[in-house]
């Protein structure tokens, strides 16, 4: 079995990627833009900051399984599915780890963590130290999307004494905890919006200038899912003339998030590097890791893989 990872991997990360899977198979850990050289042996592809479409297919001559993690936006299904290769995500594998992340960065944000640490650490007069923050008990929190993740922010913010919204497109959905309402009334009513979809042509700049006017001038914008769901130009304008009190931002348009990005310099903005569902090391997720091997043995069996994202007959 020969698996292809693309990605941008320390030593120490791609070996304990490779200490993750069977002895006998072949890992091939590269980066995304050397995927034409090795495309063409691979059995199974883990791809990162690459399209999965025709183009990148016609070269894939063995393939027969796409993974990803939790997020498929850069994967053509149909065209995975005529070309007979079962594609597969990883929603929920991670919720918890990524539900974990957004509450550090919302605790790291109201408790001034990051900028405590710097002023600490550089030997700032204490006396003139001067921050605002607040506590989580009492605030409203609400979650753009109620699956795996949003509703284990839910259950994590409760503990805290939160009041928790959530909007969710699926209308079917029931929570005796959490009050399930609009967008428009979640957007201004929360003191905390996190967003927990998928990016799809739907959800791509759901955050634009629009949305940014109608949240409380002191809120918190927190996203784990993926950066274009933010239109980021949009969001930039509203951090540096504070419409909105802050962001807490693990995923962006462009990753890695250029060095020049002016995110960067803004001191109402907590920042991780893609980070939120890999809690066991830089790039790294042990549960993630575990799943992928049992659902490449599911390939090896000739079963559908576990969340299969479409349908491939034995005959294709």
């Amino acid at each position: 079995m020969n698996v292809l990872i693309t990605g941008y991997f320390n030593d120490s990360s791609k070996e304990r990627v490779i200490q993750s899977f069977p002895q006998d198979w072949q890992i091939t850990i590269i980066e995304p833009e050397r995927i034409e050289e090795f495309i063409s042996e691979a059995d199974v592809l883990i791809p990162e900051h690459i399209e999965v479409n025709d183009e990148l297919l016609s070269k894939a001559e063995q393939l027969r399984f796409v993974q990803t993690g939790a997020g498929f936006d850069n994967v053509d299904i149909e065209a995975c599915t005529k070309k007979g290769i079962w594609v597969s995500n990883a929603a929920g594998v991670n919720a918890n780890a990524v539900a974990e992340h957004i509450m550090a960065l919302i605790l790291g944000y109201y408790k001034n963590i990051a900028f405590l640490d710097r002023f600490m650490k550089q030997g700032e007069d204490e006396t003139k130290l001067a921050y605002t923050g607040g506590e989580l008990r009492g605030k409203t929190i609400g979650t753009i999307g109620f699956g795996a993740i949003g509703s284990r922010v839910a259950e994590l913010a409760k503990a805290f004494q939160m009041k928790v919204l959530a909007y969710d497109t699926n209308k079917n959905l029931q929570s005796n905890d959490v009050e399930l309402v609009d967008l428009d009334t979640l957007i201004a009513q929360s003191d905390v919006i996190t967003l927990n979809i998928f990016l799809n042509e739907s959800t791509r700049n759901l955050v634009d200038k629009e949305f940014l006017r109608k949240m409380k001038n002191d809120a918190l914008l927190v996203n784990t899912a993926r950066g274009p769901i933010i239109c980021e130009a949009d969001l930039v304008e509203a951090l540096k003339n504070e419409e909105i009190g802050g962001a807490c931002l693990d995923v962006f348009t462009v990753e890695p998030l250029p060095l020049d990005s002016e995110l960067r310099t803004l001191r109402n903005v907590v920042l991780t590097p893609h980070t939120a569902g890999m809690p066991d090391g830089t790039k790294f997720h042990e549960t993630r890791y575990r799943f992928f091997v049992q659902n490449i043995e599911r390939i090896l069996r000739m079963e559908a893989p576990q969340n299969h994202l479409n349908q491939i007959t034995q005959s294709s």
